[in-house]
């Protein structure tokens, strides 16, 4: 099997803001000396993580990342009547195997100060402990780690994405997939939306103006984005349940839910549910290489879609020449090409 898949993707964005910045204008990065929109890993693998197409694909697989734990924690004690004081003593104590624990005269004393990804097994074995613990046993939670955190389990979004843990860095997992922040291929203006909301109960002897205005930037372009999978790796992070099927499902999870699921921002102001225009997959063992270098000059033209496809392809050409193929596998699909792969072709090339 070979170690690396790489992904890239071409997807066109009507007029949208799907991931803001602290202004709330679209996200941009300045690229071959001209604005282009940007979205940013982290909308992208928060969309994907929580998406239907991963809580139905693995099911029973998915972790959650939180600061709540110690919540659940007392939650589960309240529900057996454990006194309060000690409840929240205990939960504390579980939280902060975790991550630090916010201040006792916090409003909400049993949360971390970070958020942490909990698998599902972990979150049992916290319940589990904290029963120990309220019955009466003294519990040294430092000799417990390995009961209460996981170097390896089944949890898939944890096994591709990673975790930190500053607290216990041994139980930290490096993550499986790279997912660069999605750029347009071209030059692009922020617009401004200026609207207006009308009272609704206002009468004909009211005034005629609006009872609210706004602006609202936006943007429209086509996107590369680029993820390498080390399937290796992702292999390592599931440990047994790798077996399983469960690395399958999650590299099937993973590149549908790239092709086929927006960030959430804006979506109800712009409905800006996109499908990649073009996808290629790539398998081999050589060092990975992102095809964002065919972009570094602008494309133009009234065909951005297909002028980004023909210089994608290009400078993947260019690179096979001077470098070497790179990879041993591909899969292609293309809008309008009626001989090109179907989501179906390159969710099962992903799971081979």
């Amino acid at each position: 099997m070979s170690r690396f898949l790489q992904i890239h993707l071409l997807t066109f964005y009507p007029p949208s803001n799907v991931n803001r910045d602290d202004t709330g204008n679209p996200k941009t990065a300045t690229v071959g000396g001209v604005t282009r929109l940007r979205i940013s890993s982290q909308a992208l693998k928060r969309a994907w993580r929580t998406s239907d197409i991963f809580s139905s694909a693995l099911t029973g697989h998915m972790g959650q990342r939180t600061q709540r734990l110690g919540e659940e924690v007392l939650a589960h004690l309240r529900a057996q009547e454990v006194d309060e004081k000690k409840a929240v003593a205990i939960a504390r104590e579980i939280a902060g195997v975790y991550g630090k624990v916010k201040g006792d005269k916090d409003a909400h004393p049993t949360r971390t100060e970070q958020l942490v990804f909990i698998s599902p097994s972990e979150r049992e074995m916290a319940l589990s402990v904290a029963d120990r613990m309220a019955a009466g046993e003294k519990v040294d939670l430092r000799k417990e780690q390995d009961i209460l955190l996981h170097r390896a389990d089944s949890t898939a979004d944890i096994a591709l994405f990673g975790r930190m843990l500053a607290g216990a860095p041994s139980f930290n997992r490096e993550a499986a997939v790279q997912v660069a922040h999605a750029i347009t291929t071209h030059r692009v203006t922020v617009e401004d939306d200026y609207y207006t909301a009308i009272d609704d109960l206002k009468g004909d002897d009211d005034d005629a103006g609006a009872g609210f205005l706004g602006e609202a930037g936006f943007g429209s372009g086509v996107f590369y984005l680029y993820l390498c999978v080390n399937r290796d790796l992702l292999g390592k992070n599931l440990g047994d349940d790798c077996d399983t099927g469960v690395a399958q499902a999650a590299l099937g999870a993973l590149v549908e839910a790239a092709m086929t699921v927006s960030p959430s921002g804006k979506q109800n102001s712009f409905a800006a549910l996109a499908r990649a225009g073009y996808v290629l997959v790539e398998k081999g063992n050589a060092q990975p290489r992102t095809l964002a270098g065919a972009f570094a000059r602008p494309v133009g033209g009234h065909d951005l879609m297909g002028a980004s496809i023909a210089a994608l392809k290009a400078f993947r050409s260019e690179l096979a020449r001077v470098y070497g193929a790179g990879v041993d596998e591909t899969c292609e699909l293309a809008l309008g090409d009626a001989g090109s792969a179907t989501l179906a072709d390159i969710v099962a090339f992903c799971r081979t």
